[in-house]
């Protein structure tokens, strides 16, 4: 008897805690901070993983979450899933291999999971499948979604999606499934600028004009924090919205150029004149066979707000966020170092 229950323990303590899309911005951070507490018993499942995660003890798992074996492999003796593997895109052009990815593959995860005994997912979707509107309406977790707003961006319609498909194939006995909706993640360490170019774009003069919608953000190591605590405090088929402030887009770009020292955009474009003259540009680019330095998509996305309150994540995962000044400070630092070099803004 004794036996027994030494084995059962050893085979408890061997379950390791899958993060698929896990060297990615949010990804990083994740495995860093398990690391930093002690975890010993990670897998991390992308199409390459770093030699820094092997040498800390993480188990790579090198595919891809729309092949059935490759997600048969990483859900192997697995107790809990951290499922961030995804595709960002402002291009309605890229619907088809967003909904690949966020659907099909959730899909199949979900079904590898039920098969391998996984009790638990943390899936991380958008603040966008819930909080957007034509106004500054400050929305919660208990708003009807806006799917008539967000089915407009191929991006936000395949997370809205991802979720239905996640709660419909991740519900058996046993199973729990939280959904985290974070907002736009900044902070440092995005190097490969998936979530944090707007700013980017702000340092490199790129942005034309300042539009009439506002936005909310969240520093991505909060957000990290906040996933990993919704492990053990997040409920079946929750939702919680993680953002640390809501501003308009000139209120964030003052905000930005008083750190960085770069000049804010002074001009502003009525919605309308914005929205016709990126789609003209766009048509003529496109003509040409080029490239077009304006998404319509971006510009009709920065006419909207994106307001939400965090209340819940506060009260049921501890969720805490810092400082929005110390995570634009971060973000711009990281940027101007690592992306625009050294010294650039010195």
């Amino acid at each position: 008897m004794a036996k027994s229950k030494a084995i059962a323990k050893t085979d408890k303590t061997e379950k390791r805690i899958l993060i698929t899309g896990g060297t990615g911005f949010l990804g990083t951070h994740i495995v860093r901070q398990f690391l930093a507490a002690g975890e010993k018993n990670l897998k991390v499942m992308a199409s390459r993983v770093p030699e820094w995660m092997k040498d800390a003890g993480v188990k790579a798992v090198e595919g891809s979450v729309t092949n059935a074996d490759d997600v048969a492999k990483a859900c192997k003796n697995v107790s809990a899933i951290f499922h961030l593997a995804g595709k960002v895109s402002r291009d309605n052009d890229d619907a088809a291999s967003m909904n690949k990815i966020h659907l099909e593959g959730t899909r199949l995860l979900c079904e590898a999971a039920t098969e391998a005994g996984v009790e638990t997912m943390i899936l991380a979707s958008s603040s966008g499948t819930i909080a957007v509107s034509e106004d500054a309406t400050i929305v919660d977790e208990t708003f009807p979604q806006p799917i008539e707003i967000l089915t407009r961006w191929a991006y936000y319609a395949s997370k809205y999606y991802q979720e239905r498909t996640a709660i419909e194939n991740f519900k058996g006995e046993g199973q729990r499934l939280v959904i985290m909706n974070p907002s736009l993640l900044l902070g440092p360490d995005d190097d490969r600028l998936s979530s944090t170019k707007p700013v980017l774009d702000f340092l490199g003069k790129k942005i034309p004009y300042s539009p009439s919608g506002g936005l909310n953000f969240v520093d991505v190591r909060d957000a990290a924090a906040a996933f990993i605590s919704a492990l053990e405090k997040g409920k079946h088929q929750e939702k919680y919205l993680l953002g640390a402030e809501n501003m308009t887009f000139e209120q964030f770009f003052g905000r930005l150029e008083r750190l960085s020292g770069v000049s804010a955009p002074m001009l502003k474009v009525p919605k309308k004149l914005a929205m016709a003259g990126s789609s003209m540009i766009s048509s003529l680019y496109k003509n040409w066979g080029k490239q077009s330095p304006v998404m319509p998509n971006e510009v009709e996305q920065a006419e909207y707000f994106w307001y939400f309150d965090s209340t819940k994540a506060k009260e049921e995962l501890g969720f805490d966020p810092r400082d929005p000044q110390e995570t634009l400070q971060d973000t711009i630092a990281y940027i101007q170092e690592n992306i625009l070099g050294g010294g650039v803004f010195k």
